[in-house]
């Protein structure tokens, strides 16, 4: 790769694939390099370099990648283009052989990244995939905690990296490596830097379930939260991606009595509802285990958004599996799903074991649309049962649209003030809250929801 500017005055563009990890590490990328000298512009027409952060987690994540690609060096063939995060990390060849790409770096480490960026002048730099929090580096010039994210009204909070699990399917731990903590200092610090600007912040990372085990403080992903909620007042936080086998007493007693600061909201991955699939997947839990802790927890909470992933098609799954899937999602309280077909990615135990017949693409995407159907149907009646509630939501964008607490977006009407409001908040409710953190009434109109706000001159 042979740069035409300087890395200190290079315009730098930015694409995302993939997960809220993925864009973490992205920002964290932008935040160095600007601190280095480099300007961040957001359409690749203005940029000398753009950075494209890659994502394994399916077939169709990696050309999705390399498509993006193609089609940006096509329309502007002057810019450089350097792949870089899981996909790079796992198929840096692929990339390498792309006459599009002028560099890869195979890994998804940020400040290493970075610092790639920043020396790279020839073509294919590699560099390996080190841990994200490995210690012992210099100090970045950055700072060491991510100060926003910019354009964003939501903040992501990146607690740990890595997954120890090994289900069969699953790319990603390979990209990443070992379950890796950070301090909770470092994330306190963190999270009160990002409340300045975010009014929700979202725990994220590869596995939080397994957040403190490898600590020597062994500080649980319970106590993290407990710590955060009384720490950096005024915002709400959300849980990303967590087990339902990790989601302890403590963290379910914060969910129903926070009064929403700890959004009541789970996304709990069950991939199958059906135990021959979920022990070929090398998943730890069973249907029934996964069905009595989402009833359980829906019990505990008056308002509930409950989200999961589910794979069709997994090599293997009978009609009757899908049967106790589709049974299973309608039991549960689920407001929305990610549903996908079986994907194949290459190093995995599903692949490489090879024991078990395939199901079509065909019979999986009439199962994956099934259940989607499902989902919508589900994701409606839920928000019709909303209708007339009183809700606490994150106004996003120019304040058109905003996030409530259990994971709906909303239109907002403006020129309503409480005289419109026929739900009131809980007793006690008071807190001193983000500005940009509002409520008001949710109003079911027809065919979605929307939301009366407060006065905005103050809460009420």
């Amino acid at each position: 790769m042979t740069a035409s500017i300087e890395g200190d005055e290079r315009r730098i563009a930015y694409h995302t694939f993939g997960c809220k990890v993925n864009q973490y590490d992205t920002e964290r990328i932008r935040q160095e390099l600007e601190a280095q000298g480099s300007r961040t512009v957001g359409k690749p027409e203005d940029a000398d370099l753009i950075v494209v952060n890659t994502c394994t987690v399916t077939r169709k994540a990696d050309a999705a990648a390399r498509q993006f690609i193609r089609r940006v060096r096509r329309k502007h063939p002057r810019i450089e283009v350097v792949a870089v995060g899981c996909s790079a990390a796992m198929r840096a060849a692929d990339y390498e052989q792309m006459p599009q790409v002028d560099g890869v770096v195979a890994g998804h480490d940020p400040l290493q990244v970075a610092d790639a960026l920043r020396r790279i002048r020839s073509p294919l730099v590699q560099l390996g995939a080190p841990s994200s929090l490995d210690p012992g580096r210099g100090q970045p010039l950055g700072g060491d905690v991510l100060v926003s994210r910019v354009g964003a009204t939501r903040g992501w909070l990146k607690v740990q990296d890595g997954c120890d699990r090994k289900c069969s399917f699953c790319a990603t731990r390979l990209a990443r490596g070992a379950s890796r903590s950070r301090s909770p200092a470092d994330i306190l610090r963190e999270a009160i830097v990002l409340s300045q600007s975010h009014p929700e912040l979202v725990i994220t990372g590869i596995h939080i379930g397994h957040y403190g085990r490898d600590l020597a403080s062994q500080v649980s992903l319970s106590r993290l939260v407990a710590m955060l909620l009384e720490e950096v007042p005024g915002v709400r936080f959300r849980l990303g991606s967590i087990e339902a086998t990790e989601v302890d007493r403590l963290l379910l007693s914060l969910l129903a009595e926070s009064d929403g600061r700890l959004a009541p909201h789970l996304h709990m991955p069950l991939q199958s509802g059906a135990d021959p699939v979920l022990k070929s997947m090398r998943r730890w839990h069973t249907r029934e285990t996964y069905r009595v802790r989402a009833l359980e927890i829906a019990s505990r909470l008056a308002v509930l958004g409950l989200g999961a992933d589910i794979i069709t098609g997994f090599p293997g799954e009978t009609e009757a599996d899908h049967a106790e899937t589709v049974s299973l999602v309608k039991e549960l309280p689920y407001t929305y799903l990610h549903v996908f077909p079986f994907s194949e990615r290459e190093g995995t135990e599903a692949v490489g074991a090879n024991r078990v017949k395939p199901v079509p693409q065909r019979v999986a995407g009439e199962r994956s649309r099934e259940l989607r159907e499902l989902a919508l149907e589900k994701s409606q009646a839920h928000q019709r049962s909303r209708d007339g509630s009183w809700s606490r939501v994150v106004l996003e964008g120019d304040g058109g649209m905003a996030l409530t607490g259990d994971y709906l977006r909303v239109k907002t009407l403006k020129g309503h003030g409480p005289g419109r409001l026929h739900a009131s908040p809980p007793e006690g409710h008071e807190l001193a809250l983000h500005p940009a953190l509002r409520e008001g009434t949710l109003r079911w109109l027809g065919e979605s929801l929307s939301i009366d706000l407060t006065d905005p001159s103050g809460f009420n």
